[in-house]
């Protein structure tokens, strides 16, 4: 009865308007298009850009609310998931009913519209993690890949939403830091952001185990090339964030001083790569295909404790699972990838692949 009370909400007109724009062709962009058209923030480009996410994201956002209606294993009856489905149908009528972009100030309210659009789906991803966790409880393994690949192509399109609304707000900026385009640096140094990334990695460890190791980078400081900063911290946090945890863990009770986390970025012709290299005891080869998939975490997980999602925000060491897969479709979105190997007793090497040419379409499940 769930469904039906919540179906309710949504007149018959909207979910027919939904089934047309799913079935209508995505337009992919790609980082050098978005940092070209971006540099030159006239109203004429502004307007091009709101008349495109006009079209665009009812198109991205109906695919994905179709998806989210008919998931396998009543995986679509869970409440967290009708939750989300129903965000992203409220966000579909709310473009959908938006009239035509003419000028300068249907191109504002529409960024406000946007703006607010990001805003409703802030909690998407911890709330779909709850809707997965009710259902894995009573699901075997088989059922698991199916819904891993439900949730790469996702999380997958949801970065892609949140990076075509985020870009066109921020280009409205009136005073962006120096070489901002949007979301976009032109000149961002990888070491800087990992720096920033290991620090803030390095005190959540401090916070949670009292100490923690150090953390020794190495390359060129003033290699720089166009990427998203948000985006390259947020991986490298991870990352370092879960190699902090095990070399912790496998010294908490050794007399020895634990060695540190190495980071090293190579600035090559196609690729920067940044590797983060921890001792801390590696990973099982029987468990490496398992650390890409959602929700498997070898820690206590955050979301068995709190079922009220508001309380999943707060950053701990070890998260719901979701932390490596999503790292990985961030790396992916711009034509990168994320690769780990493993020496069990050792340590854990991870290869952040980041593509330097920015010319890559996006993704576009």
């Amino acid at each position: 009865m769930a469904t039906k009370k919540l179906y309710e909400n949504f007149s018959k007109s909207l979910m027919d308007e939904v089934q047309k724009w799913g079935g209508m062709k995505q337009t992919g962009v790609s980082l050098r298009y978005m940092l070209d058209f971006g540099s030159v923030p006239s109203d004429r480009n502004l307007i091009i850009a709101a008349q495109f996410l006009h079209k665009e994201l009812p198109i991205r956002i109906a695919r994905r609310a179709i998806e989210l209606d008919s998931l396998p294993y009543g995986l679509s009856q869970k409440p967290a998931v009708l939750k989300v489905r129903d965000w992203y149908l409220d966000s579909f009528r709310d473009l959908r009913s938006f009239p035509e972009i003419k000028d300068m100030s249907d191109e504002r309210d529409f960024t406000q519209m946007i703006k607010l659009i990001k805003v409703r789906h802030n909690n998407v991803v911890p709330t779909m993690a709850l809707g997965v966790k009710q259902l894995k409880k009573g699901l075997e393994d088989e059922g698991l890949d199916e819904i891993h690949q439900f949730l790469d192509r996702f999380y997958m399109s949801r970065i892609g939403i949140r990076m075509l609304i985020g870009q066109h707000v921020a280009v409205h900026d009136p005073n962006p830091p120096p070489n901002c385009i949007g979301y976009i640096h032109a000149k961002m140094s990888p070491m800087q952001v990992a720096k920033d990334a290991s620090e803030d990695a390095r005190s959540v460890c401090l916070r949670e185990y009292g100490t923690a190791p150090d953390i020794n980078i190495y390359g060129d400081p003033t290699f720089t090339f166009p990427y998203v900063p948000t985006h390259l911290h947020m991986m490298v946090f991870e990352l370092v964030k879960n190699s902090l945890r095990a070399v912790q863990e496998r010294y908490m009770d050794s007399d020895k001083v634990p060695p540190p986390i190495r980071i090293i970025v190579a600035d090559g012709a196609e690729d920067v790569t940044i590797k983060v290299s921890d001792e801390g005891g590696g990973i099982a080869r029987s468990g490496l295909p398992k650390i890409f998939t959602y929700l498997y975490s070898t820690a206590n997980n955050p979301l068995y404790e709190q079922s009220n999602l508001g309380a999943v925000d707060m950053v701990t060491m070890a998260g719901y699972g979701y932390g490596l897969p999503i790292s990985r479709l961030y790396a992916r979105y711009f034509g990168g990838d994320l690769q780990i190997i493993s020496m069990e007793g050792y340590g854990t090497d991870a290869y952040l692949h980041l593509s330097r040419l920015g010319d890559s379409q996006e993704p576009l499940p």
